[in-house]
């Protein structure tokens, strides 16, 4: 069965798994924004970063025009629109924000991202490895783009919990259900969760990976 068989059919998926990823995404970006107290223009920006960051660096290297959210406009209606909501909820429910309220979106939008990130390079005909750092691209650069506006470090690279190496798995399912001739809906479905849970489980259980060590060992 070819990959891209049922094209219509695998249009869809994609597209709803992509605005899915973008609004979780736009959501981890919202409260961590808010995190930090930034204003409403700061609170958008931030969102849209988070949101659109891994997607527009992909259509770049991919050399794909127009970019996904120019193409989708109705998704910076959405984004505006969540934006507002949430700022005006927050406000009247005095919310206490923690670090861990935007990491379970973040971990959702992560592993949407990686899934569709690969298939649009696959789709492309990149090679295998190629098309697995586009999706890790994909899921891990919207947020590294929001930590850093955030004056963060981003956690990407910092906090010791799988969360890159969670994308690469995902996207390495991803390229495996393809070369096994599974239909897109179910590599799709498949390279989610191959992200996504293994993420709610570091988080869950504070899964940690070694840290550089810099200590030098005792003198004799």
């Amino acid at each position: 069965m070819p990959f891209l068989s049922n094209l219509n059919a695998w249009s869809a998926l994609h597209l709803t798994v992509e605005t899915a990823a973008t609004l979780a995404f736009a959501l981890s970006g919202l409260l961590e924004a808010a995190r930090k107290k930034l204003d409403a223009v700061g609170v958008c920006m931030v969102a849209g970063l988070a949101a659109f960051g891994g997607g527009t660096l992909r259509d770049i290297l991919l050399d794909k025009r127009p970019f996904f959210w120019v193409e989708h406009a109705l998704w910076l209606w959405a984004l505006l629109a969540l934006c507002i909501g949430a700022m005006l909820f927050l406000r009247s429910h005095h919310f206490h924000l923690t670090e861990r309220a935007m990491q379970w979106p973040d971990a959702v939008g992560l592993g949407l991202f990686a899934a569709s990130g690969t298939q649009d390079a696959l789709a492309a005909d990149m090679p295998a490895i190629v098309a697995v750092l586009m999706g890790t691209i994909t899921a891990v650069f919207g947020g590294v783009l929001r930590d850093i506006v955030c004056n963060e470090i981003p956690r990407a690279f910092s906090d010791h919990r799988p969360y890159a190496l969670c994308a690469f798995a995902g996207a390495w399912v991803v390229v495996g259900m393809h070369a096994f001739d599974a239909t897109p809906a179910a590599a799709l479905l498949a390279g989610v969760a191959g992200a996504t849970l293994p993420r709610l489980l570091a988080l869950r259980y504070d899964w940690k990976l070694p840290a550089w060590r810099t200590e030098h060992p005792p003198a004799r």
